[in-house]
C-alpha cells in the first residue's frame, strides 16, 4: 500500500503482511465453515452447508486446530504467519475458541511474528469481544455495504430483515474499544447505481480503509445441481463455459466500473491520504511495477489456500467443492498440499489460458484477467476465458491512467503523494443516471 508516507501503524502493518504471505503459504481458515446467523441475498458460501449433509457439526475441532496453528507456522517460510479467520461468522464459535487459537500460537512466537485477523459481519460483537481483539490485536474485516437502503437491501437475517442497525452497532464498538478494523463493502447490481452515496457514507462514519467487492455469481448449471446447490461452480478454465447467465443481484460490468470511478473522483479530489480503498492501492501498486498484493490481480494464483472446519484443505476460497479438494490438514502438511494445488495447473492456469484479447489490452498489467471464477465471458475473437468484468475493468483502469502517472512522480520527488488533489481540482461533471449526477 503506497499512496501516502503518513500512513498509521495498521496500514504499515498490512503492507507487510501482504509482502510476507504473497510469498509464502497463505491460508484462510473457516472454523465455522458456511454457518452463519445471516441469510444475505447474494452470499455464495452459505450454499456449501449442501456439501456436508445434515447434521454436520459445523465447529472446528480442538485437533484440528491445534494441527493447522502447528502446520501453519512451522511450514511457513516467511517471518510473518498471518492467520486469517472467515466464514460463513466465525463470532458463532464464541471467544473461547479464539482464545484457545491464541493460546495455541504463544509458544511459537519466538519464531515468527503472528497475526490475526477476522471476518465478520460485526452483529454479534459485543464490549467483551471488543476488549479481546484489541488485547490480542486482532485486525478486524466488518462488511457493511453502505447506508440503511443499501445495507440492508442484500444483507439480512434469518426473517429477512435488514441487519443495518446491529452492524453499525457493531462498528461503533469496534471504534469505542480502537480495534483496528477495515470495511468489506460488497458492490451488488443495485448497490452500483448509488457510488457516492455508498462511500461518503462510510466516509462519514469514520471508516479510513475500505475495499469495494463486485458480487459476481451465475444461476446453477449441470455441475451444481448435482451438488444440491443454487450457484454455479467456477468457471473452468479449459473449455468454454455454456451457462453464463448471472444472479440478478450480480453487477452490470460497465455499472461496476462506473462505480469506481465516481468514488475514485470523490477520492482524488478531497481523500487521498485519509481514506484508502484497496482498489486503488491495487491499482497504483499495479502502476510502479509492483507484485499484486491481492489473488484476483496477480499473474497467477493457488498459494491461497483454504481450511475448512472439518480439516479439509481447498485450492482457493471459490473452490471449495470436491473436486478441489487438496487433503487434510490432519494428515498432510500445508506445503504439500499447494504443491499439488500448482501440479494440477490451478493458479498457473490463471496466467497462461489468458485469451489473446487480454495479452493484448492496455491494462493487462493491472487487470491480469482477473478471477478464474468469473471468466466465462467471450471476447470478440470468440476464445473463451474473458473475465464477466472485463468492460467494468478496463473502463475503471483507464480513466484513471492520468493520475496514476502523476502519483509516483510525486513518491520519485519524495512529496506526499496527497498533493494529487491540488493538481485535479477544478471543475467536473459526471452523468451517472437519472438519479445521480456528480457536480463540482
Amino acid at each position: 500500500m503506497t499512496t501516502n508516507a503518513k500512513q498509521h501503524r495498521g496500514q504499515r502493518e498490512r503492507e507487510t503482511r501482504a509482502v510476507s504471505t504473497a510469498q509464502g503459504i497463505h491460508v484462510v481458515a473457516k472454523p465455522v465453515g458456511p454457518a452463519c446467523n445471516l441469510n444475505c441475498e447474494y452470499c455464495f458460501y452459505l450454499e456449501k452447508q449442501a456439501l456436508f449433509g445434515p447434521g454436520e457439526q459445523y465447529r472446528m475441532s480442538d485437533a484440528v486446530l491445534s494441527a493447522f496453528i502447528t502446520n501453519y507456522i512451522t511450514s511457513q517460510p516467511t517471518p510473518v504467519v498471518e492467520f486469517v479467520w472467515q466464514g460463513g461468522e466465525p463470532t458463532l464459535l464464541g471467544i473461547d475458541f479464539f482464545e484457545r487459537a491464541v493460546e495455541l500460537q504463544k509458544p511459537f512466537a519466538a519464531q515468527k511474528t503472528i497475526t490475526n485477523s477476522l471476518q465478520t459481519n460485526g452483529t454479534l460483537l459485543t464490549d467483551e469481544w471488543c476488549a479481546f481483539l484489541k488485547k490480542h490485536n486482532f485486525m478486524v474485516g466488518i462488511s457493511i455495504d453502505g447506508p440503511k437502503v443499501v445495507h440492508d437491501r442484500y444483507r439480512i437475517d434469518r426473517a429477512g430483515k435488514g441487519t443495518f442497525d446491529q452492524v453499525m452497532r457493531g462498528l461503533r464498538l469496534l471504534q469505542k474499544h480502537k480495534v483496528e478494523y477495515n470495511v468489506l463493502a460488497c458492490v451488488a447490481r443495485e448497490t452500483a447505481r448509488q457510488p457516492l452515496a455508498v462511500y461518503r457514507f462510510l466516509r462519514g462514519e469514520g471508516v479510513e480503509f475500505i475495499q469495494f467487492a463486485p458480487v459476481v455469481e451465475r444461476v446453477p448449471n449441470a455441475r451444481s445441481r448435482q451438488h444440491g446447490l443454487r450457484l454455479a461452480e467456477p468457471a473452468s478454465l479449459d473449455r468454454k463455459e455454456t451457462q453464463t447467465e448471472v444472479t440478478p443481484w450480480s453487477v452490470v460490468p460497465e455499472e461496476y466500473g462506473d462505480f469506481l470511478i465516481a468514488i475514485y473522483e470523490e477520492w482524488v479530489r478531497h481523500d487521498v491520504g485519509k481514506v484508502f480503498v484497496m482498489n486503488f492501492e491495487w491499482a497504483l501498486n499495479a502502476w510502479i511495477g509492483n507484485p499484486s498484493p491481492v489473488c484476483v490481480h496477480a499473474e497467477q494464483c493457488g498459494r491461497s489456500l483454504v481450511l475448512e472446519h472439518n480439516g479439509d484443505v481447498y485450492a482457493c476460497d471459490h473452490c471449495v467443492y470436491p473436486e478441489y479438494r487438496l487433503g487434510n490438514v490432519l494428515a498432510d502438511a500445508l506445503p504439500v498440499l499447494a504443491e499439488r494445488s500448482r501440479q494440477s495447473g490451478f493458479g498457473v492456469t490463471k496466467e497462461t489460458a489468458l485469451p489473446r484479447w487480454c495479452r493484448e489490452c492496455k491494462v493487462l498489467a493491472a487487470c491480469r484477467g482477473g478471477c478464474p471464477k468469473h471468466r466465462f465471458a467471450q471476447t470478440c475473437y470468440n476464445e473463451p476465458g474473458l473475465h464477466y468484468l472485463c468492460e467494468g475493468y478496463k473502463k475503471f483502469f483507464l480513466h484513471i491512467r492520468k493520475y496514476q502517472r502523476a502519483m509516483p512522480q510525486l513518491l520519485e520527488n519524495g512529496l506526499p503523494v496527497s498533493y494529487v488533489m491540488d493538481a485535479v481540482k477544478g471543475p467536473l461533471v459526471i452523468e451517472l443516471d437519472e438519479k445521480e449526477i456528480i457536480r463540482r
